[in-house]
This record gives structure tokens, C-alpha cells and sequence, in this order.
């Protein structure tokens, strides 16, 4: 099993920072890429941005956060973060992260997802 624990959710006024962490432990032989999620309330979740683990790491954000978030990966610890800056209303979600790993060598992939983390953003 995987197990993924996010930490860095709160409330932030418009314009404001937080920075979300998520690290993954367990049975792991390789990670593939690590990313985040979110869900709005009456919403789907929706990708926010991924980033793999190979090389300098790929990266891959939503239209809507371009330029204001930046996602990062340190492979020692396995773990990812994603720096939310000038953040406004419309980012106000559940974010959760996910990640996709090997959990043996030459073995399918496989995708867990973390429990969420509240992000809300209001004055």
C-alpha cells in the first residue's frame, strides 16, 4: 500500500500565498509523476498540475493557474509541493494530491490519492 499525507491547507485572503506539501511513503518502487487535484463544491475534480519524476521533472498546469502556481518535487523525500501564489476567490476547493508508482519492478502502475486538503480563499 501507498499512503500520500498533505499538510498546508487554510483560509487565505485574495492575493495571498499558501504553499500545500504531500508525501508519499509505503510500498514503493518507483514514482512516476505526483500531482495535484481539486474540487469545488457542485464541481468535478480537476487537475491543477503534475509534475513527473524522471529527469528535471516535467511539468503540466490548467489554463487557470498559470503563472501563479508552481508545482516542485524533492525524489529523496518523496515528496511534492504545489506554491499557490496571488491566489483569488475561484481557487477555493478541496485540493488532493495524487501520484502514480511502480510498487515492483516490472509491475503495473498504479494511482492513489491523498484525503484532501481545504483551501479557502476569502476575505
Amino acid at each position: 500500500q501507498v499512503q500520500l499525507v498533505e499538510s498546508g491547507g487554510g483560509l487565505v485572503q485574495p492575493g495571498g500565498s499558501l504553499r500545500l506539501s504531500c508525501a508519499a511513503s509505503g510500498s514503493i518502487f518507483r514514482i512516476n509523476a505526483m500531482g495535484w487535484y481539486r474540487q469545488a463544491p457542485g464541481k468535478q475534480r480537476e487537475l491543477v498540475a503534475t509534475i513527473t519524476s524522471s529527469g528535471s521533472g516535467s511539468t503540466n498546469y490548467a489554463d487557470s493557474v498559470k503563472g501563479r502556481f508552481t508545482i516542485s518535487g524533492d525524489n529523496a523525500k518523496n515528496t511534492v509541493y504545489l506554491q499557490m501564489n496571488n491566489l483569488k476567490p475561484e481557487d477555493t476547493a478541496v485540493y488532493y494530491c495524487n501520484t502514480n508508482v511502480q510498487i515492483a519492478h516490472l509491475g503495473p502502475n498504479y494511482s492513489y490519492w491523498g484525503q484532501g486538503t481545504q483551501v479557502t480563499v476569502s476575505s
